[in-house]
């Protein structure tokens, strides 16, 4: 069966953010936040930041406002998109090939509009379309809702689209929704596991592959 769409989550995916986001939320933002106690980082890899704080303040003593944390995400992010990220080795140009051939493709990531659009901006990318988690009043992943509504933003149910994640709870959120889902392991974190997707891979060669396999097009 071949797919119609596919719809890229951003943050260890297309760019190579969650290498550090880990870091800086391993070392600096969990610390900070919750003092008291060790979150690990795979709690939250794929959650939405505002959501993330619901969820410390759910299960931990935290001690900022949301405000607060908020605030210091925002700043965090403007570092790292503007001047640490590197894009998918390859990706610019099979994206204008396949777009080339009216293929449709969007973003579908937890991360706000502002911090997808530094992304976009900087490295010079066009999608048909760009979902944020601030699109949908419904919870973001690891619920189905963000893949349900970005497939239908590019005009096709979930079962006719391939999702791409790199997270526990993006891949949960994507298989949920009946999308056919390729798990990237990008090396931020080993221990993620991402053997609910239909497809594991561990390279960019890999998952543009694998992508295009489900295309049924040739490079």
């Amino acid at each position: 069966m071949s797919h119609d769409a596919v719809l890229f989550d951003m943050d260890g995916v297309l760019v190579d953010s969650e290498d550090y986001w880990v870091e800086r939320e391993r070392e600096e933002l969990l610390p900070w936040a919750v003092p008291d106690e060790d979150v690990a980082v795979r709690e939250i890899m794929g959650m939405n930041y505002r959501e993330i704080h619901d969820y410390l303040t759910e299960h931990y003593d935290v001690a900022v406002t949301k405000e607060e944390w908020v605030a210091r995400f925002d700043e965090t992010a403007a570092t790292i998109y503007t001047e640490k990220v590197d894009l998918l080795p390859g990706f610019a140009d099979w994206l204008a090939a396949r777009r080339e051939a009216d293929i449709p493709m969007a973003i579908v990531s937890s991360s706000p509009h502002d911090w997808i659009d530094l992304v976009l901006d900087r490295f010079d990318l066009r999608f048909d379309a760009v979902v944020s988690a601030e699109d949908i009043d419904a919870p973001g992943k690891p619920e189905p809702h963000i893949f349900e509504h970005a497939a239908g933003e590019v005009g096709f149910a979930p079962g006719d689209c391939i999702a791409v994640e790199d997270s526990e709870h993006g891949v949960d959120s994507a298989v949920a929704a009946g999308t056919t889902c390729i798990g990237y392991h990008s090396g931020a974190d080993e221990s993620v596991d991402l053997s609910s997707a239909d497809f594991v891979v561990d390279s960019p060669e890999d998952l543009l592959a694998t992508v295009d396999e489900l295309l049924d097009v040739e490079d």
